[in-house]
């Protein structure tokens, strides 16, 4: 009785004892999770816990987002999660998103996750139209979003009308020119067929090289007012602070890179940015929310963190991390090689099966014409030996008349003839029995002659006969051959670099001259990037050309037309970012 009692008393302590949960939902551009989280979990944990399930070890760039009353609010690490002011119902909903952008995606973006990540969120905000993207080079992304999804374009499988249910293109861009759906899906695939070997990876950081020029790419936008109450945008970015005019997000109207400013503050709604160079007025505005304020705030230290951190060496967590990545390239570059030679082996095993067969169709139609052609040479055989006998017998036969002729004659010639009318009469008969004999002489010459000329003829369809049998002997000692070996069977060149297959697991071994060629590729392709980069903008350039006669000008965008005259002006994200700063040295009016 004491133990029961005992037990149950332990396990209801037990029971005290666990934690209380409740259930957050994350959010991220491709999944959803669910978590069960502590009550007294900080920002941090849960953050953490994310960051270990998707496997992602940069984790300065993203955050935990989530939506204050219209304003965007970020999770903050030091504050315990049902502290922040978020909705208490359960799950707690959260989207993991990249907060900060990188300068440089190719240097800064190491694992493969967060390339993925960024891509995803990138381009959603392109389809969306968050990011203005002129129209040829949304069809250029298009087409590198299409090999990232689809691989290497096959004719046979990606037949005309497999990209009608996508969403490639902003609708902006879509109703800006008078074509059709198939227009726009031709002129994506011609450049997706270009992208030919290229992994996922690999076209969505293409992706990312393209969309980072992009003027309005990872700027965040906030409304200010200027000391005078004069309306203006605030960009945020990984560059600097940049302020826009509020009809025109693409080119600012003066930029404070992060080296050159000294000090940013605020108080209340009134912010401060105070520039290194001391002739340079310090520049004040007012946001109208305290949140906003906050999230300024926010994005300005962190931008400007990553913008020191960027120009120091890498710590020792990114080097290892780096190293890490370019190990994996290196190996999946080799396996694509090696994917690549064996699908080469099995194409040209292939061919030579095909062309095999096609050999051995082409041997059984001679033989079968061969054989035709023996069975007519033996019909025409037979009839001329049939045809040479019964000349034969009629030569025969003639000469049998002629002799009997000759026989009468002779007879005639003997018979007395008494009166000079039946001598005549004989004389008569004898000279029709001599022109009959000569007749019948000439006529068995004739047969004879016949009949010599038929064996001639048939001794030739005999001749014809054996050498038709003859081809024919060729033709079928030709059609034995050995078959393909299976090109899953087939062995492997002698210079593939050393890896080797036992059963059914595959182990690699790495070499020097593995390596060093792999360098030497790197710079090859180091070269071959900056002629295609050449290349792309030529092809740009004629896109841009080709679809100009189908633009509606009265849809162009207020941001259209921006675009058009910053590019007439050769103009782009960089440069208009740079001149401002040249004019930076006077006093600021704005």
């Amino acid at each position: 009785m004491a133990g029961a009692i005992a037990s149950r008393m332990s396990f209801s302590s037990l029971k005290r004892k666990q934690p209380k949960t409740f259930t957050v939902r994350i959010v991220t551009m491709d999944a959803e999770m669910e978590f069960n989280c502590e009550m007294k979990w900080k920002g941090k944990d849960l953050f953490d816990l994310v960051c270990r399930t998707l496997g992602l070890r940069e984790t300065w760039f993203f955050g935990l987002q989530y939506t204050i009353k219209d304003t965007v609010a970020w999770l903050k690490m030091d504050k315990k999660v049902l502290d922040h002011d978020v909705s208490k119902e359960e799950p707690v909903t959260f989207h993991f998103l990249a907060k900060f952008y990188p300068e440089n995606a190719e240097e800064e973006l190491v694992q493969e996750i967060t390339q993925h990540l960024f891509f995803l969120q990138v381009k959603k905000q392109i389809l969306d139209e968050k990011i203005y993207c002129p129209p040829e080079a949304s069809v250029l992304l298009a087409s590198y979003a299409v090999q990232a999804k689809y691989g290497d374009y096959d004719p046979s499988v990606h037949k005309r009308g497999f990209l009608a249910q996508e969403e490639l293109l902003p609708k902006r861009v879509i109703n800006l020119y008078q074509m059709t759906q198939e227009m726009w899906e031709e002129r994506i695939t011609s450049w997706y067929a270009e992208h030919r070997g290229r992994a996922r990876d690999e076209a969505e950081m293409e992706y990312l090289k393209i969309a980072q020029d992009l003027e309005m790419y990872g700027v965040n936008y906030f409304a200010i007012r200027n000391k005078k109450g004069t309306e203006l945008l605030l960009g945020v970015d990984a560059l600097g602070l940049h302020i826009y005019d509020p009809e025109n997000r693409l080119t600012p109207k003066i930029s404070f890179p992060w080296n050159e400013i000294r000090n940013i503050s605020y108080s209340d709604k009134e912010f401060t940015i105070k520039p290194l160079d001391k002739k340079i007025d310090v520049f004040k505005f007012n946001s109208s929310k305290l949140r906003v304020n906050k999230l300024i705030l926010q994005l300005c230290i962190g931008n400007h963190d990553l913008f020191m951190r960027r120009r120091k060496a890498d710590s020792l967590e990114v080097q290892q991390m780096k190293a890490q990545a370019r190990e994996e390239k290196a190996r999946k570059q080799m396996e694509r090689q090696r994917l690549a030679r064996e699908k080469q082996m099995r194409e040209e095993a292939e061919r030579t099966r095909d062309e095999l067969e096609r050999r051995l169709l082409q041997l059984k139609e001679e033989a079968t014409m061969a054989n035709e052609a023996l069975m007519r040479s033996e019909e025409t055989a037979d009839l001329l030996a049939e045809k040479a006998q019964i000349t034969e017998e009629e030569a025969k036969l003639l000469a049998q008349k002629a002799a009997e002729a000759e026989q009468e004659m002779q007879r005639v010639k003997a018979t007395a003839i008494r009166t000079e009318e039946e001598k005549r009469l004989m004389e008569q008969k004898v000279l029709e029995a001599e022109m009959l004999a000569l007749k019948m002489a000439e006529e068995s010459e004739r047969r004879a002659k016949e009949a010599d000329q038929l064996k001639q003829d048939l001794q030739e369809a005999r001749e014809s006969e054996r050498r038709t049998k003859q081809k024919l002997l060729e033709i079928t000692s030709k059609a034995t051959y050995t078959p393909p070996v299976s090109s899953s069977t087939a062995a492997l060149p002698a210079d593939m670099p050393g890896f080797t297959l036992i059963g059914e697991s595959l182990s690699f071994d790495f070499k020097d001259t593995d390596m060093k060629r792999l360098s030497m590729e790197i710079e090859k392709e180091k070269v071959e990037y900056m002629e295609k980069s050449k290349h792309l903008q030529e092809q740009l350039n004629e896109l841009k050309t080709e679809i100009e006669a189908l633009k509606l000008k009265e849809r162009e965008t207020a941001l259209d037309i921006l675009h058009n005259e910053n590019s007439d002006r050769g103009g782009s994200k960089h440069n208009t970012i740079k001149k401002p700063q040249a004019q930076g040295r006077r006093p600021i009016c704005i």
